[in-house]
Parts: structure tokens; sequence; C-alpha cells
């Protein structure tokens, strides 16, 4: 008969234990998901690339507010045609106003009394804002077209100018005023002629492009002969 010890039954003990708690720590960690580095940094990159994205959409936004308000400021529309070109929103908050961003841009090139578009079309400009902007044949607008058909024009390129004087001069056939300056003839807007109140023979100063031919002028000013 074979007798084992206290001692050497401590010891089997001992080493059961330590190969039950090592099969236990080996069956854990087989259960532990490590996150993979790369997905982290996908996951980082996805992150900031959606919140670019959504500075860029705010910054496109404001722009096209800063915009409108710009517009609505250089507008020449009357107050019954200011409920055109703002909307209000009711909020928790009380009332948002904010200018309308709908409608239809077109950029063109001013003729001197017209504005050519780049679809081709001819579009006009009022005399009285032709006049007191002293459009000159060459400048680049634009033009935007409301919901309810009204018209906003905006000079966004003025062409290089100068200045001229010459001597305003009523046509006996046509009615039309012009301006013959530096032995050349231009065609001027009857509403500048009407503003400044000019007659035949009065001086008138007028900007013509500097480095292009024109057969328009802008009156700039004109000086009468009492």
């Amino acid at each position: 008969m074979t007798t084992i010890s206290n001692e050497e039954e401590n010891k089997n003990e001992s080493s059961l234990d330590q190969e039950d708690e090592q099969k236990i720590t080996e069956d854990s960690d087989k259960n532990i998901v490590t996150p993979n580095s790369d997905d982290n940094s996908k996951v980082m990159l996805n992150a900031l690339e959606t919140k670019f994205t959504l500075a860029k959409k705010v910054i496109n936004h404001l722009k096209a507010e800063l915009s409108n308000l710009e517009r609505l400021l250089e507008s020449e529309a009357e107050a019954s045609q200011l409920e055109d070109l703002v909307k209000v929103t009711a909020t928790k908050n009380g009332e948002l106003t904010q200018p309308v961003n709908d409608g239809k841009i077109v950029e063109g090139v001013f003729d001197g009394q017209n504005m050519i578009g780049s679809d081709g079309k001819l579009y006009m400009v009022p005399p009285n804002y032709a006049s007191k902007s002293k459009l000159v044949e060459g400048d680049i607008m634009k033009l935007t077209i409301q919901p309810n058909g009204s018209f906003l024009y905006k000079q966004i390129g003025p062409i290089e100018r100068q200045r001229v004087i010459g001597t305003l001069v009523k046509d006996d056939v046509t009615g039309d005023w012009k301006v013959i300056a530096e032995n050349k003839k231009y065609n001027i807007l009857t509403a500048s002629v009407t503003y400044f109140k000019g007659d035949n023979n009065d001086d008138c100063v007028v900007l013509i492009p500097k480095n292009a031919p024109s057969k328009w002028a802008a009156v700039e000013n004109i000086i009468r002969h009492e």
C-alpha cells in the first residue's frame, strides 16, 4: 500500500490549479477581440471627411445668403416689391426673415443698352438703373430672375474705362441723344439726359471703354449752358 504524504498531495493540487488557471486564461484570450488599427484609421478618416463636407456645405450656404443680402440691398425694388424678395419663416422664437434663394441666374455683357446673356438671349436693362449705375459698354453683369418674374441686375465686372468730354446733340430725325467727343459720335441713354436736364450743345462728360471700341457712352455729368 502506497502512502501519499500531505506535502505531495498539496503539491499535486497546486499543480492542477496552475494548469486550470492557465487553461482558463488561454480560453479567455481567445474570446478577446483586439481592434484593428487600420479600421480605427478608416473610422477616423470617415468622420473627418463628413465634418469637412458638412463644413463646406455650411460655408456655401452662408455665401449664398450673403450674396442674397447684398442683392437685396442693391436692388431698386419698391417697398411693395420687397415682400417678393424675402421669406418669413415661423420659429419657436418668433419669425425669421431671410432673402429668397430661388430664381434663375444669368451672367452676361452690357452692350450699352441691354445685357447679352451667356445663353445668347438679349435682356433689357432698365434705363434708369443703367443711367444711375453709369454702366459702360462691356461691363459684366449678373441677372437674377425671381420666381415672380422680376429682374434684379448687378454689375460684377466693370470694364476699364476712361472719361472724355464732348458735346450733347439731339438727332432731329429719331429724337435720340448723342455725344460727339474726340471726333466720334456715341449713343447715350435718354434717361441720363432727362436726369441732368441736358439740352443741345451742352457739355457732356461721359465714360467709355479705355481699350475697346464702343458705340455707347455712359453719362457722368452734363454742364448746362444757360
